[in-house]
C-alpha cells in the first residue's frame, strides 16, 4: 500500500509544452509514472513525449481519464492553474512551481472544496511511491520500496534523507515533500495521519525547519495519535533568529519558530530526534530496526 498516489493514478501535467514540463514528463515516463495528458492553453494538438496536448483541464479529464495534475506553471499563474485542475474534477494536485503569490495562495485556499480533493506544495519536490510512480522532480533512482513514510518541507533534505534510509537497507513506502511556503495544502498533520492508516507504513521519518509552529503541531499530534515510531530532524539549528534561511516560511522572532524549541516539543512527545544530518540514515536504522 501507500498514500496518495498509488496504482491508480493517471497524471496530467500542466505546463507540459514549457522547458521544466518537458524535462520532468520525461524523467517521470521514464520511471513508469503513466502520464496520460498534459494541458497548455493554444497547444492543444500537439505531443510532448508522445503524451497528447489539451487547451484545458477539463478536455484532458473527459478524453483521457486523469486523475491527479503535476503543475510546472510560471508564478504569475500558478494560482489559476491548481483552480482549474479542481474544478476540472483532478483530485489529486501537485503543484511544484515556487514564488506564487502569498494573496494568490490564499485565494487558492478558499476555492478548493473542503473534502474530496488534495493539494501537495506549492514550492515543494512532489510525492512518490517507489516503484509505482512518481508525481515531482525527485531523483527516482534513489529511492527503494519498504515499509518507511517520509514527510518534508524541504526538497534536498528530502533526498538526502531518502538516499541514506535507502543505503541503510531502509525503503519507503511513500515520500512527499509538502513545500516550505506559508500557505500550502497538505501539511504534516494530514501525512501523519495517513502514513498512521496505511498498513505498509511502519515508521515515518519527519523532517521540519526553522520557522512557523507546524513542526509543534505535528509533534503534538503525534504523542496523541500516532503509534508508530517517528525520528524527527530539523534543519537550521543555528540560524540566527530574525533572518530568513532558504524557505519563505523558515524565519524565527524571537523563540518561536526556533529549532531549539521545536526539538524540545518533539522529544516531549516522545519523538526520536536526530541532531546531525550526516548520521540520520544510521540513526533510523537503529530506531526502526528496533521498533
Amino acid at each position: 500500500m501507500s498514500i496518495f498516489a498509488d496504482k491508480e493514478t493517471r497524471v496530467l501535467v500542466q505546463g507540459i509544452t514549457g522547458k521544466e514540463g518537458r524535462f520532468h514528463t520525461r524523467q517521470c515516463l521514464d520511471y513508469g509514472t503513466p502520464v496520460a495528458a498534459g494541458v497548455t492553453p493554444g497547444k492543444e494538438g500537439q505531443r510532448v513525449e508522445d503524451v497528447p496536448v489539451f487547451n484545458t483541464v477539463r478536455d484532458a479529464v473527459r478524453q483521457c481519464g486523469v486523475n491527479t495534475s503535476l503543475i510546472f506553471v510560471p508564478p504569475g499563474y500558478a494560482a489559476d492553474a491548481i483552480m482549474e485542475a479542481a474544478d476540472g474534477g483532478i483530485r489529486l494536485i501537485v503543484c511544484i512551481t515556487e514564488g506564487i503569490p502569498f494573496h494568490d495562495m490564499l485565494r487558492v485556499k478558499n476555492f478548493l472544496p473542503s473534502s474530496g480533493y488534495r493539494l501537495i506544495g506549492p514550492n515543494c519536490p512532489g510525492i512518490i511511491t517507489p516503484g509505482v510512480c512518481k508525481i515531482g522532480i525527485m531523483p527516482g533512482s534513489i529511492h527503494t520500496p519498504g515499509p518507511i513514510g517520509v514527510i518534508s518541507r524541504s526538497g534536498t533534505l528530502t533526498y538526502e534523507v531518502v538516499y541514506q534510509l535507502s543505503r541503510q537497507g531502509l525503503g519507503q513506502s511513500t515520500c512527499i515533500g509538502i513545500g516550505g511556503d506559508p500557505v500550502i495544502g497538505t501539511d504534516f498533520i494530514d501525512c501523519l495521519a495517513a502514513f498512521n492508516e496505511d498498513d505498509q507504513t511502519t515508521g515515518i521519518v519527519l523532517v521540519g525547519e526553522i520557522g512557523g509552529k507546524a513542526e509543534e503541531d505535528a509533534a503534538r499530534f503525534i504523542g496523541e495519535n500516532i503509534r508508530k515510531p517517528v525520528v524527527g530532524f530539523i534543519a537550521g539549528l543555528t540560524a540566527p533568529p530574525g533572518r530568513r534561511m532558504g524557505h519563505a516560511g523558515a524565519i524565527i522572532d524571537g523563540g518561536s519558530g526556533s529549532a531549539d524549541v521545536k526539538i524540545q516539543v518533539m522529544r516531549q512527545n516522545g519523538i526520536r530526534v536526530c541532531e546531525n544530518l550526516g548520521s540520520l540514515g544510521n540513526f533510523c536504522r537503529q530506531v526502526f530496526k528496533g521498533a
